[in-house]
């Protein structure tokens, strides 16, 4: 009986979509982490309650993508504690910036702030793991979050009660966006592993 290996580019391929499926199932990580913030610090309508707000959405979203990326326990913390601090910060700042103001132009700024925020953290747990890709990463995520908050605004999300991050369709693409980041990592991964000879 004759078994036919698997070449070393479908194994890539295999490997690729799983990562993207796993990734994909992470955006439920805004919603969950928007409405925890919004049940138990209210709607962002103070630099207090950006801050609260950001830390509360930014730990769930972290868990959430760190177990999506399958990240060791070293960069599983360092990913929740980046998530957290960088939207806490950001969406302090973002929202401050327009006056918490929820109008499509306003959130896309605020949106834009927060994903660089959050963008800047991460990259600093990043940068071992995918060197000068990590300076990239930051501009990417604040597009990325831009584009989240205009999609939710356009399809008629109750932006007005102030939430700490965009609705579910936004969440989707800005997830889809980012499924470059943890496909870079298991690439590396999958590079570094040791053949057996």
């Amino acid at each position: 009986m004759t078994t036919l290996a698997t070449s070393p580019p479908t194994q890539v391929r295999r490997s690729t979509v799983r990562t993207v499926a796993r990734w994909m199932i992470s955006f439920v990580g805004f919603p969950l982490g928007g409405l925890a913030a919004w049940l138990l610090t209210g709607p962002v309508d103070s630099p207090l309650s950006a801050i609260a707000g950001g830390l509360v959405t930014g730990s769930v979203l972290g868990t959430v993508q760190g177990w999506a990326m399958r990240a060791d326990r070293r960069l599983f913390a360092a990913w929740v504690i980046a998530t957290a601090v960088g939207l806490s910060a950001g969406l302090v700042g973002g929202a401050s910036l327009v006056g918490f103001s929820t109008d499509l132009r306003d959130l896309v700024v605020q949106g834009a702030v927060s994903g660089l925020a959050v963008g800047l953290a991460q990259a600093i747990t990043l940068l071992p793991r995918t060197g000068l890709v990590a300076a990239i990463w930051p501009v990417y995520l604040a597009g990325a979050w831009a584009v989240g908050w205009a999609i939710s605004t356009a399809i008629g999300i109750q932006v007005g009660e102030q939430w700490t991050v965009f609705g579910a369709a936004g969440a989707i693409t800005v997830t889809l966006l980012t499924a470059v980041l943890p496909v870079l990592l298991n690439n590396r991964r999958i590079s570094t592993r040791k053949v057996p000879s």
